[in-house]
């Protein structure tokens, strides 16, 4: 069937009502006529949610339903609300509202603030991290930059959840949230920042919602003003509503039912900013004569990514899952999804970087032809970037980044460099960094002082994500001098100085790095899926069914933004030569091939490019407690396949003689004993010792080569056995 297009606007309005429906299927039909009463539009990625309900806008309008001024269209971000505007133009609907929630808040709030208030409206402050920091000093309490961006984000969060500051600690509680700082201090800082604001007479954008909220609920003169004004309410992405916007949505419709609401929960993603599908969920509980309509033709993606997102929702669990969109491809058939395996994460640039070569490369040389603004690479946490920044770089393919940052413009970044400048130019004077024996031990000290730890924080946000730009750099010095050795903490600058000064200026047309969340409403003829192991995604700190579940959800988003071409990647060691301990995400079981799923999986050397994996992959599960059975992320937690808070039952003299082996055998190859086995490692042995090999292999952290060097000493030491043999030769 032939696609009808999605973005195409005639060049002239359409003259009739029913010209407007001309080149709608039968579901975004349905829509556009559904002009009386409720209405729930539950539409899938890539059906054209936004062309049917700017033709519902434009067919009322036309049809006499709507005037133009009485309709109040609301999205979440200015660019969704330009485009909105565009295409109504386009239809001959000029004089309807289209606006982000905080638009149309503020617009009212202007206008009435005199008559409801008196006076003049506060000073909006746009950014409000330097009074919270003022706030946060008041209460005697220091605050880095990340904490300080935390803090702030937490604030926001209590502001659109409606909670006050007294109530914060309980609230977060109640959440599941996982607070950067103790709740107790955020909420004080939180109270101080709202006496400054009063103090000062400003208000923040959330205050524009909230005082928006506050006078319609106490002026009915202003609300029977604005009610007189908007009549039609149309939202979309009504799955990212949180409770302020609902309560303010509900105040303009003042007991009315001229809504119509867009949204789909299996693209739910925001929920840690206070968003939350439930509004969407419940729409036919609150009005149970809605119509509802389900857009499920696919236009933008072909069958088999079609097919590859709909197996991912398959195995999906929760309220949002049980109303998850079967989508149906209305495309020709294109390339299988890709699966591939990659021996470690620069191996996994490199691949990725030339197989985007391949695809720009002209038909006539056997490319596909595809312009670098078609391509792009898609991963979990903005900290991944560098590493693809500079396998592109390498190969001459331009590139910019979406929603981050380039990795040495980040400030952590920045001021790291000039830190590690400052300790290579002193070369002494510093016990941390004098007292280490290596570069990378070196780089570790110089960084601890500015927020690195060899655990990452918890949770998400802004101390995440500078914590993860931190062990960026770590990485790069053990990858640095590994593959150098002799170098001096001074090489290592000069080798971040030229990668940095090599990075290639952002351009228009080039392949787009970005975070799934940054890719959320936006799509590309070619996606790929980078760094999908398991405790990336889902990322470790996703503990609970929701939390995992969410993060399905974003992966899931990052599948639907391909048009044609998709590849999925992991890798299974993150440093050329280290540990190959990781396996392929949850997620990804029953998709590819050697699973239970069909989709194929490349081999190596199938066109993956230089440096893809070299091994078979292990189907891997979800690994749980073997005490009280939770599904484990954290990595050392499914390496002692236990929780680190559950029972031990460790084998204390078993651990000591697998330490004493290990030390002897470090030493006899003049190696770190961790490249041996890690202490986590010999913990899961002795925890549960094994008497085979097939059960010592089953033990994370023990591949097929630490089998067959160490496999023999390590089961004998198990059983009870001396070893009288000598260390292993160097390999």
């Amino acid at each position: 069937m032939t696609a009808p297009p999605l973005f195409s606007a005639p060049a002239f309005a359409p003259p009739t009502a029913d010209a407007v429906l001309e080149g709608l299927d039968p579901e975004q039909r349905e829509v556009a006529t559904a002009v009386h009463g409720p209405v729930c539009v539950l539409a899938g990625a890539g059906t054209g949610k936004t062309r049917a309900i700017t033709h519902r806008i434009a067919y009322g309008v036309r049809a006499g339903v709507f005037q133009p001024a009485t309709v109040l269209a609301v999205t979440f971000t200015a660019r969704a609300a330009g485009e909105m505007r565009g295409r109504l133009r386009q239809l001959g609907a000029t004089g309807v509202q289209a606006r982000t929630f905080h638009s149309a808040a503020l617009r009212q709030l202007q206008y009435f603030w005199p008559r409801a208030v008196g006076g003049e409206l506060p000073r909006l402050v746009e950014r409000k991290a330097q009074l919270v920091a003022e706030a946060a000093a008041r209460c005697r309490i220091r605050l880095d930059r990340t904490e300080l961006r935390d803090v702030t984000a937490e604030i926001e969060w209590s502001k659109v959840t409606q909670t006050v500051p007294e109530d914060y600690p309980a609230a977060v509680a109640g959440a599941g949230r996982e607070p950067p700082r103790d709740p107790a201090e955020t909420g004080r800082i939180y109270a101080g920042y709202e006496q400054l604001k009063r103090d000062r007479g400003v208000i923040d954008f959330e205050d524009v919602l909230l005082l928006t909220v506050g006078v319609l609920e106490d002026r009915a003169d202003v609300a029977e003003l604005v009610r007189a004004q908007y009549q039609h309410f149309v939202v979309d992405e009504y799955q990212d509503v949180n409770p302020l916007q609902q309560r303010l949505l509900e105040l303009w419709l003042g007991g009315r039912n001229t809504l119509c609401v867009v949204g789909d929960a299996s693209q739910t993603i925001y929920s840690f900013t206070g968003a939350t599908p439930d509004f969407l969920l419940g729409f036919r509980t609150r009005y149970p004569d809605a119509t509802v309509v389900r857009l499920v033709r696919d236009y933008r993606s072909t069958p088999q990514v079609v097919h590859l997102a709909n197996g991912l929702l398959a195995r999906a669990t929760g309220r949002a899952a049980r109303h998850r969109l079967e989508l149906v491809s209305q495309r020709e058939p294109g390339p299988a999804p890709v699966f591939t395996e990659y021996s470690d994460e620069p191996a996994e640039a490199e691949g990725t970087a030339q197989r985007i070569r391949s695809l720009l490369a002209p038909a006539a040389e056997g490319g596909a032809g595809l312009r670098a603004s078609e391509v792009a690479v898609l991963f979990r946490t903005n900290a991944q970037s560098e590493v693809y920044e500079q396998a592109l770089a390498d190969l001459d393919i331009p590139y910019q980044l979406r929603g981050a940052e380039r990795f040495f413009e980040r400030q952590e970044v920045r001021e790291a460099g000039l830190l590690l400048r400052g300790a290579a130019r002193a070369g002494g004077g510093d016990e941390a960094v004098d007292a280490a024996s290596s570069v990378p031990d070196q780089v570790r000290a110089v960084l601890s002082s500015r927020g690195w730890s060899p655990r990452p924080p918890a949770g998400s946000g802004a101390a995440r994500d500078r914590w993860e730009s931190l062990a960026a750099l770590v990485r790069l010095a053990e990858d640095f001098t590994a593959s150098r050795p002799g170098v001096t903490l001074s090489d290592f600058v000069a080798e971040l100085d030229g990668r940095a000064s090599a990075q290639h200026a952002p351009t228009v047309e080039g392949v787009t790095l970005a975070s799934l969340h940054a890719a959320k409403g936006l799509e590309w003829d070619a996606v790929f899926l980078v760094g999908l192991s398991e405790g990336m995604v889902p990322i470790t700190h996703a503990r609970t069914e929701e939390q995992v579940e969410e993060e399905r959800r974003l992966l899931y988003v990052g599948v639907t933004r391909a048009r044609l071409h998709l590849s999925l990647s992991w890798a299974v060691a993150r440093s050329p030569g280290g540990r190959a301990g990781r396996g392929p995400s949850r997620f990804l079981e029953g998709l590819r091939a050697g699973t239970s799923g069909s989709a194929a999986r490349s081999r190596p050397g199938s066109g993956a490019g230089p440096g893809a994996g070299r091994r078979a992959v292990r189907p891997r599960g979800p690994i749980r407690c073997r005490v009280c059975r939770r599904v484990l992320s954290e990595a050392v937690e499914r390496k002692l396949r236990r929780c680190e808070d559950c029972p031990s039952d460790l084998n204390e003299a078993l651990y000591e003689r697998l330490r004493d082996w290990r030390g002897r055998q470090a030493s006899a190859l003049g190696l770190p004993a961790y490249c041996v086995f890690t202490d986590a490692t010999l913990t899961a042995i002795a925890e549960d010792p094994p008497g085979s090999v097939a059960e010592l292999s089953a033990v994370p952290g023990v591949g097929r080569a630490k089998i067959d060097r160490y496999g023999a000493d390590v089961l004998a030491l198990c059983a009870g056995q001396e070893l009288a043999v000598e260390p292993d030769e160097p390999a």
